[in-house]
């Protein structure tokens, strides 16, 4: 790709972007060289990789008796992702998750792992408790503040 003239906008870089964005499900993304910069934003439509992931964090639905209803899950306790990126349940694909459902936690354990700019970041438990519900699944994308797992 040829390198445009300043301050002239490179629309296939642009077109490269947002693609980008559609392939891998976030919804902006930065690049920037030689002292610039441009930002790309998706559409506000957000994709859930489970029927259990809300399309924002809002206030935490009723309990109500169908247990299979993703409406039916009760948000107080969750945890929720503090970024944009690509959840990991364990440290590497053949190792086991770092939690499953039902597992007592003490504060500070490692409970996911969360990849943004090809960095991991361990998601850490804010108090002991025990594992109730895991709302995502390895390799999913999430976003800010959207729950990942229930530890009451």
């Amino acid at each position: 790709m040829s390198k445009p003239p300043k301050n002239q906008i490179d629309e296939d870089l642009i077109r490269q972007l947002k693609n980008l964005l559609d392939e891998t499900g976030l919804t902006e993304i930065e690049y920037g060289r030689d002292g610039w910069h441009i930002r790309v934003k998706g559409g506000v439509e957000m994709v859930a990789a489970s029927p259990h992931l809300p399309a924002s964090p809002g206030p935490a639905p009723a309990p109500a008796s169908d247990d299979d209803d993703p409406a039916a899950i009760d948000l107080t306790n969750a945890v929720t992702s503090p970024m944009v990126g690509v959840v990991f349940t364990g440290p590497d694909p053949e190792a086991p998750p770092f939690i499953k459902a039902g597992d007592e936690v003490k504060e500070g354990q490692t409970l996911l792992l969360i990849e943004a700019m090809k960095v991991f970041n361990p998601i850490t438990a804010t108090k002991s408790g025990r594992v109730t519900e895991i709302l995502i699944s390895n390799g999913s994308p999430v976003e800010f503040g959207e729950p990942l797992l229930i530890l009451e």
